[in-house]
């Protein structure tokens, strides 16, 4: 029997339906999603900031000046090299990604890796990928971290190695979408530990994570993995929050 027609005949057992538009689903591959709906995921295709990736307003904002980076950067430089993020934080992903984090569904994890694989040509000069780390508390509470799914799966379609328990958070904190830029930073201000610097050393590194809010827990990691003498450190995340800015 194929796979096609075993989810046909599963979706008639045990009807489901699509989570964006609440159709049944019949054959669709995607968990969850029919095909139509997860065919709407497409690529954000503006210019965008060489070292953050965040989308410019103007279409020929990179026309003269290919390096020119956004305000933000040159105010305040990251600690990465560069952040690619292929799409926005919108539906139907923003809900692929609820129902991994809130609901348990890691498979789909899978999917939402091939979506980055798809859209992101395989880095050359990377050593290894890192995933974020979430708190021991959130941890024991989700039972997994959803950005170590993310490079788990994306190592694979890569052929990366994922070093887990190398980077720490150290401390639990709220969520970063409500707080000003400064509140942030004294949320997050040495929130990350390297536990074995060995494992960092001289290396150029990956950091995953699922989606870009602020650009702020990503960058206190990439402090975190440079001062434990990492060479570089570069950031891949699926999706990002563009209308509220960085």
């Amino acid at each position: 029997m194929t796979a096609r027609l075993l989810r046909r005949l599963l979706h008639t057992v045990f009807p489901m339906h699509c989570r964006t538009c609440d159709h049944a689903l019949d054959d669709d591959p995607i968990p969850f999603f029919c095909q139509r709906c997860w065919n709407h995921i497409t690529p954000i295709l503006s210019p965008s900031c060489p070292r953050c990736a965040y989308p410019f307003p103007s279409p020929h904002a990179l026309s003269h000046s290919p390096e020119h980076v956004c305000g933000s950067c040159r105010k305040h430089p990251p600690a990465y090299h560069r952040a690619w993020t292929p799409y926005a934080y919108q539906s139907p992903l923003k809900e692929a990604i609820g129902l991994v984090k809130y609901r348990g569904k890691t498979q789909l994890a899978p999917a939402l890796a091939r979506l980055i694989a798809q859209t992101t040509p395989a880095p050359t000069n990377v050593d290894a990928m890192i995933a974020v780390p979430l708190h021991p508390d959130r941890l024991r509470e989700r039972e997994f971290n959803q950005a170590l799914l993310l490079a788990y799966h994306l190592g694979k379609h890569w052929h990366l190695p994922v070093l887990t328990d190398v980077l720490r958070r150290t401390k639990p904190t709220p969520p970063q979408t409500s707080l000003t830029r400064r509140e942030r930073l004294r949320n997050l201000r040495k929130c990350f530990v390297v536990a074995s610097p060995v494992a960092v050393e001289g290396k150029t590194l990956l950091l995953v994570d699922d989606v870009f809010t602020t650009g702020t827990t990503v960058n206190e990691c990439a402090k975190a993995l440079r001062k434990a003498g990492a060479q570089a450190v570069y950031v891949q995340t699926l999706a990002r929050m563009v209308a509220h800015g960085h």
